[in-house]
Parts: C-alpha cells; sequence; structure tokens
C-alpha cells in the first residue's frame, strides 16, 4: 500500500513463528543423519539462518521424542463455591432439572448464568445403569407373535401381517389393502393353515381388535374383545399381550418387521398386489426360512420341521364362524360388521414381558 515501507523480513519476526515440535524432531533426524545446514534448511523449508537460531538458542536440548504437553490452566467460576449443593441435590435427586437447581442455588447466593450450570449438571447428573434386556425364549410350539407393519406401494399403502412362531422363528406374512378385525381373523386362520398347526398362545401388541383395554399397571385384568376371544377359542390358543408403558418391545416380532422392509420388499419392483403376494410368498419359502437365523445359529424351517411342527395344536375341523355376520361393504352402514379398523399404537411403547404362565 502507498506510503508504507517494506515489512520487516527479520527471522526472529516473520519465520520464527512458523516452526513447532515436529520440525524439530525432523531437525534432530537430519542432524543425526549427518546433513549439512543448508541441505537441512532445504528438506524443512525454512531458511539456513532459522537453522542456526534453533540451534544457538537450544531448542534441541528438550526432549523431542515425546511431544511437548499441553496445560490448560483452570480458571474459577462464579458456580464453584455451588457445585457442592448441586452434587448433593443430585445425589439425592438425580432428575432435577437444571432450572430447578438454578433457582436453589441463586437463593443461596449464586450470581452467574444458567448456561455453565446446565453443563455442569450436564457432567454430573447420575445416570442409572440400563436395565438388562433378559431374551426371552419359548419352548416349542408354545407361542407365536402377530403384528401389523405399513407399507407403500405406488398403488396405495398395504398393512403386511406378520406372524413369527417364538421357538423355531419361522415366518409367515401377507399384505391387505385394510387393517380389520376381518382381516385378522383371516390371515391368522392362514398363518395356520401354513404352519401346519397352532400354537399354544399368541402375543400381541395392544391391537383394540383383541385388547379392549388393559388395567395391568393398575392391578387390574387384561380385557380382550368378545368376538376375538370366541375366534380364539375356536382355534384353541390363549391371547397374551405385551403390557404397555415398558421400556423393551416385542423383539421376535420387531426384527422381521425390519427384516421384510429391507429385504423383501426394498430394492424389488411390483406389478400389483397379485404379484406382491407371489414374491412374498417365495421370498419366504426361498430366503427368509431358509436362512441361519442370527440367534438361534439354524435355519428357522429346519428347526421348525424337527422341533417344533409335531407339537403344535392340531388345525381347527373348519373356519371361525364369527356370530357377527360379515356383511357386503354398502350394507355396513345398516348392520353391524367385522370390517372395523384395527386401531394400532407404536412398538416402542410396549415391553415383550409376558405375564407369568
Amino acid at each position: 500500500m502507498p506510503g508504507r515501507g517494506p515489512r520487516c523480513t527479520s527471522p526472529l519476526v516473520v519465520e520464527v513463528p512458523v516452526y513447532g515440535w515436529e520440525k524439530l524432531v525432523l531437525l534432530k533426524h537430519l542432524l543425526e543423519q549427518g546433513l549439512t545446514k543448508t541441505a537441512i534448511a532445504a528438506q524443512l523449508g525454512v531458511s539456513r539462518r532459522i537453522v542456526y537460531h534453533w540451534l544457538q538458542t537450544g531448542q534441541l536440548e528438550r526432549n523431542v521424542s515425546q511431544p511437548m504437553p499441553r496445560t490448560r490452566v483452570r480458571r474459577p467460576t462464579k458456580l464453584d463455591p455451588y457445585k457442592p449443593i448441586i452434587d448433593t441435590r443430585l445425589g439425592t435427586y438425580p432428575e432435577l432439572s437444571a432450572v430447578r437447581l438454578f433457582a436453589e442455588v441463586r437463593a443461596a447466593g449464586y450470581v452467574g448464568g444458567i448456561t455453565q450450570l446446565r453443563n455442569y449438571v450436564l457432567r454430573v447428573r447420575p445416570r442409572p445403569e440400563p436395565e438388562p434386556v433378559v431374551r426371552f425364549e419359548t419352548p416349542p410350539g408354545l407361542q407365536a407373535q402377530v403384528d401389523f407393519a405399513d407399507f407403500r406401494f405406488p398403488w396405495g399403502k398395504r398393512h403386511a401381517l406378520l406372524v413369527v412362531l417364538g421357538y423355531s422363528r419361522l415366518l409367515w406374512l401377507t399384505f391387505y389393502p385394510r387393517q380389520t378385525m376381518r382381516t385378522l381373523m383371516a390371515g391368522l386362520e392362514t398363518a395356520f393353515t401354513y404352519f401346519g398347526g397352532v400354537p399354544r398362545e399368541l402375543l400381541f401388541d395392544q391391537l383394540k381388535a383383541v385388547i379392549i383395554d388393559d388395567r395391568r399397571p393398575e392391578d387390574g385384568k387384561l380385557i380382550e374383545n368378545p368376538e376375538f376371544l370366541r375366534f380364539a377359542a375356536h382355534w384353541g390358543f390363549r391371547i397374551r399381550a405385551c403390557r404397555p408403558y415398558r421400556a423393551q418391545t416385542k423383539g421376535k416380532i420387531e426384527r422381521p418387521v425390519g427384516y421384510v422392509r429391507g429385504n423383501c420388499v426394498y430394492g424389488r419392483e411390483f406389478l400389483g398386489d397379485a404379484d406382491l403376494a407371489a414374491q412374498a410368498a417365495a421370498w419366504l419359502d426361498d430366503v427368509a426360512n431358509v436362512r441361519c437365523h442370527a440367534t438361534t445359529g439354524e435355519a428357522p424351517r429346519l428347526r421348525f420341521e424337527r422341533d417344533e411342527r409335531a407339537v403344535l395344536l392340531p388345525l381347527a375341523a373348519r373356519p371361525y364362524q364369527p356370530l357377527v355376520p360379515l356383511m357386503p361393504r354398502r350394507a355396513a352402514s345398516r348392520a353391524p360388521s367385522l370390517d372395523v379398523v384395527v386401531e394400532r399404537r407404536p412398538l416402542e411403547t410396549y415391553a415383550a414381558l409376558l405375564e407369568t404362565v
């Protein structure tokens, strides 16, 4: 810029700040190899005057085999005198909020802001040990887990009904355009036929088609849908339901839902419902039920045929006949029907822990 003189090029002002610990280590290595100062300066990308400066000021007398430790001087904060109060309160009541603690230390004389208090609480708040997840394994033929999962296709939304046998992990699924009691009953009957028998109990999520009310958290009872209770009696299985508001989920049915999404549906093209049903059936027989299952270490089909098929309950002699006739859709407004939409709740809110049999 006009009016200014040339910048100072003194090595002590300009070039000295560019060297670091790594260059000193390399300098020592090059000196041990016997290189000249000129050759060393060229390799380090500095002038010879810098090399001479390093040597004359005793830079290499330090131990350059170890990185220079960085020390950070901690400055006192306004919160320091009040940290014992916070520690004591959190020790007794670990869920106290930072806002509540802020009010308490302010009453004790704290004049700082809430930000440093929040950061401190985040570091020191006691964290409970996570509750261990106990895998619940069932004997052959005892239990199957049932749930719906939603999928979207170019021609519309479809609901997959999944049934997995707890012991063998043998999986069955089919897709329906509507999620109703009609489809639930029809689907389960098709699943029983696919298995060649009926498990002794079926574990459901809190489906309204199955569970009207669950009062077990208040030491009450599980209230089943009367029509579905008759359906269960016809086929001979007991109704089991996940307890609501628990941390765990129905793992044996949760994982197959993700497996179906990623392995059966994703990346495939379907021409319509008929093609979807055909490809899903082929996928069950050729992929899902013959793969080596990650938990059991065996193919579900092999484990089923060897240990489970023979202990399933026999199929009913005829399909279930509901007390309320299944009316045509156009007559649904004039007469009651089983074609009632099933209310679903997120699986994340339910646990896979069963009642003690």
